[in-house]
């Protein structure tokens, strides 16, 4: 599959409790993180969403956001990942961040240059990316 989204995990269906509206899917990876989205019942049978089932998460760079130090604060976004910084790219307004979680996932943000350098970022530098659930794509083979 191709795709603008530059985070793109493939995982199983490891949870869905629907809801009248809403379905909320958790997606179990590989590298052990776990990743929940928020998608319409009916694209969650669309997709045939179920336990098990394999799918993909598409979540753009620029909805990460990143922390430096959460200090016991608590978010209503759903998938916090713990991990280091691997790798900054700098441009004139935005800082392209790659981060690895112990289990090997790499997330990419985009975040402003001010923003990088108030969080004081560097190689190794230990983060958390934060992601809403309902800026998470699913996607299955048709």
């Amino acid at each position: 599959m191709k795709s603008s989204a530059r985070n793109q995990f493939t995982g199983k269906v490891s949870s869905v409790i629907p809801g009248p509206v809403n379905a909320e899917v958790e997606l179990t990876l590989a590298s052990g993180d776990r990743i929940v989205s928020v998608v319409t019942m009916g694209s969650a049978k669309d997709l045939g969403l179920a336990v098990g089932t394999e799918a993909t998460a598409l979540i753009k760079a620029p909805w990460v956001i990143l922390m430096t130090d959460e200090s016991g604060l608590k978010t209503s976004a759903r998938n916090h990942l713990r991990g280091a910084v691997s790798r900054l790219v700098k441009g004139a307004v935005n800082t392209e961040v790659t981060m690895q979680t112990a289990g090997g996932l790499t997330v990419n943000a985009i975040i402003t240059n001010e923003s990088a350098d108030s969080l004081g970022l560097d190689i190794g530098t230990a983060v958390s990316a934060i992601i809403k659930a309902s800026h998470v794509i699913l996607a299955t083979q048709a």
